[in-house]
């Protein structure tokens, strides 16, 4: 079958790629908070259960993503190229996230540098959910059509509810170590290989890339109604409608379900389609609508190179950090606590640290941008 849902006649949105930029721009803006103090609580993840702009961001990249493919699919291609192509880019990103966090490969210890093992590895991630979601979406877009890519995404969310209540032991389906996803990723990878920091949970466990997948396909829809729709202004709006909606249904389900991003729970999703919707509309609004250009370039920069730039700011920032500096630890902690926090002590100082940090992430995809440089998986 061909791709049921290529639109016809679409055309690009500068819009799409600005709200790509700004996600790129929030996300190293965020895990890059200078050392030295805490940082704003807005821009920290919230510990378990609750809500915070940090925790908006990876769905809205996974809605981007989703934009960026309903575009991909206005070129009919024929079944096996289109699944040749999307396994290879799913399986590039995959690799390149696990290299991400095996990278620099080695590590100081009490004898020097010796290698990392590979068991010693984090194996699931962003970049390997983000692969996990691109393949899984990829495959649902290929052969349903709109009504059915809704159900599929309502019985998704559902199915991990149900799954999280009744695989979970008793009064454990929402416990950070209870809960079956937490088990599956233990059996399945081992400790090893899961995140270093929670205490042996990994936020990108497998089983909560399940209703990962409906950001993307919400990404998904929302470019398609961008493009199919003839009024722009009546789309937009209706997208601002669908998203207000669905913020009010995503807090309305929070007391059975509650908000986690680290569980990737229902609620959650409903509440992260709804803001990017809203915010999505404001930025077509905006630039194609009103017609305002200005600024728009500086956040383009960053979405015509998404994968470069992310993949730059990860690896620098664990470079430099090899640096030994002494009590302030590697050269980033160094500059966020000699400099920034001199400049400015406290929150804002951590702020101004991973502003610049994120502005020098920046001029690389403006070089790169001058030289014409895209990289692609």
């Amino acid at each position: 079958m061909t791709d049921t849902l290529a639109p016809p006649n679409p055309r690009r949105f500068t819009a799409l790629d600005v709200f790509r930029g700004l996600t790129i721009f929030l996300m190293i803006l965020v895990n890059t908070a200078g050392p030295g103090a805490p940082a704003y609580p807005t821009l920290v993840h919230a510990k378990w259960f609750g809500f915070t702009m940090a925790d908006a961001i990876f769905p809205s990249f996974l809605f981007a993503m989703g934009n960026a493919m309903s575009f991909a699919s206005r070129r009919r291609i024929d079944t096996a190229p289109y699944l040749a192509r999307l396994f290879k880019r799913g399986a590039i990103i995959f690799a390149l996230g696990f290299l991400m966090y095996w990278f620099p490969f080695v590590a100081r210890g009490e004898a020097g540098w010796a290698p990392i093992p590979f068991t010693l590895t984090r194996v699931p991630g962003v970049l390997q959910r983000l692969a996990l979601c691109y393949v899984a979406a990829g495959l649902l877009v290929r052969w349903l059509g709109a009504r059915q890519i809704l159900i599929a995404s309502a019985l998704l969310l559902l199915g991990y509810w149900a799954m999280l209540v009744f695989l979970s032991p008793p009064g454990m389906a929402y416990d950070k170590f209870g809960t079956i996803g937490t088990r599956l990723d233990l059996w399945l990878f081992g400790p090893g290989h899961l995140y270093k920091k929670d205490g042996g949970f990994d936020p990108e466990g497998l089983l909560g890339t399940l209703p990962a997948i409906v950001n993307v396909l919400a990404g998904y829809l929302a470019g398609l109604a961008v493009q199919r729709g003839g009024d722009l202004s009546r789309t937009t709006r209706t997208m601002a409608v669908i998203g207000v909606a669905l913020i009010v249904a995503g807090l309305a389900w929070s007391p059975w379900f509650p908000l986690a991003k680290k569980l990737w729970t229902g609620s959650y999703v409903l509440l992260t389609i709804g803001i990017d919707c809203v915010a999505l509309a404001a930025i077509i609004a905006l630039v194609e609508i009103t017609g305002v250009r200005r600024g728009t370039r500086f956040f383009i920069i960053l979405g015509r190179n998404p994968l470069a730039i992310y993949l730059f700011s990860e690896l620098f920032v664990t470079a430099i950090n090899m640096i030994d500096t002494g009590p302030d630890g590697g050269l980033y902690g160094w500059i966020g606590i000699e400099l920034f926090q001199r400049i400015a002590p406290g929150a804002f100082g951590s702020l101004l640290c991973a502003l610049a940090y994120t502005m020098l992430c920046w001029s690389v995809g403006w070089w790169m941008d001058r030289k014409g440089l895209i990289l692609k998986a």
